[in-house]
């Protein structure tokens, strides 16, 4: 971008800046009840929008290029971010004041940093051969959804797959996810089986992650096509699931705890591909634990 046009962009994003909406004092502003109904999945469904919580999930989003519907913004929030609106001009032609009770109200947490947004609900690319899955069965927690997403993305993962359990779009799971969720593509199906029977018919190798009887996790090829399966928190894995792999792995650890918990135990999975593939000991086992 030429010196001229970034001079204009930030002229007008300061225009914005100064010339913005009437601030909203009511908690009985109609805006309130329609960000409160985005709090639950029928409301993202019917509106078609997610709900974002935090300075940081904006500047993913802006990072991203993933354009706000709306910014709610109490004046303090703005009077601190003044050169992030002047910045980017298009959040500050959306950026809608709000009073401090306002924000509270159409917050999911206690205590909010002074900022919302709202964003389209993503829309998936066609889903071509993908060589790394991650599927997960049933996961309930939306602090361990959002975890996950955040290691699957730092490990190269192409696509989450998701039969019920939490819903990826729910401002906790985005929150603990500190925006991976925005830029992880995310599929639900109300059955895994078929998508599992799929890609091991297409080539790819189907991980479950199993507490005992599985071979020790980094004797296996990752580098391979892989579809890696996790269940849930409490049941495990699905019968089904189960005898539709075509290895099981296991994390060995002390016997002090019966298992590990779900996010954590991703985390050596899931990179061990990474190692595998682009570490300094790429294509060798890790020496075995004493």
């Amino acid at each position: 971008m030429c010196a001229a046009d970034s001079r204009s962009e930030a002229s007008e994003g300061t225009a914005a800046v100064t010339q913005t909406a009437e601030l909203i004092k009511s908690r009985r502003n109609p805006l309130v009840g329609l960000c409160r109904a985005l709090h639950q999945p029928r409301g993202r469904r019917d509106q078609g929008l997610l709900l974002l919580e935090g300075t940081h999930l904006l500047e993913e989003a802006l990072r991203l290029g993933l354009p706000p519907r709306q910014v709610l913004a109490t004046p303090g929030w703005i009077e601190r971010h003044r050169s992030l609106l002047e910045t980017h001009s298009r959040v500050a032609s959306v950026l809608q004041p709000v009073a401090e009770p306002v924000l509270e109200a159409m917050a999911t947490t206690a205590h909010p940093d002074g900022v919302l947004l709202t964003l389209p609900w993503p829309e998936l690319p066609a889903s071509p051969r993908v060589e790394f899955v991650l599927a997960l069965d049933r996961l309930q927690d939306p602090g361990n959804l959002g975890t996950l997403m955040r290691t699957a993305l730092a490990a190269g993962v192409e696509e989450i797959w998701l039969a019920e359990g939490a819903d990826p779009f729910q401002p906790k799971v985005l929150r603990a996810s500190a925006g991976a969720a925005l830029a992880m593509p995310c599929r639900r199906f109300e059955r895994l089986l078929p998508r599992l029977e799929s890609a091991r018919t297409n080539g790819a190798q189907v991980v479950a992650s199993v507490v005992a009887g599985g071979m020790p996790y980094w004797q296996l090829d990752w580098t391979r096509p892989t579809v890696l399966l996790l269940g849930n928190e409490g049941a495990g894995l699905a019968p089904d699931l189960l005898a539709v792999s075509s290895h099981r792995v296991t994390i060995p650890h002390s016997a002090a705890v019966e298992s590990l918990n779900v996010a954590v135990a991703a985390a050596p999975l899931l990179l061990e591909r990474w190692r595998q593939l682009t570490g300094e000991n790429a294509g060798q086992q890790p020496q075995q634990p004493r």
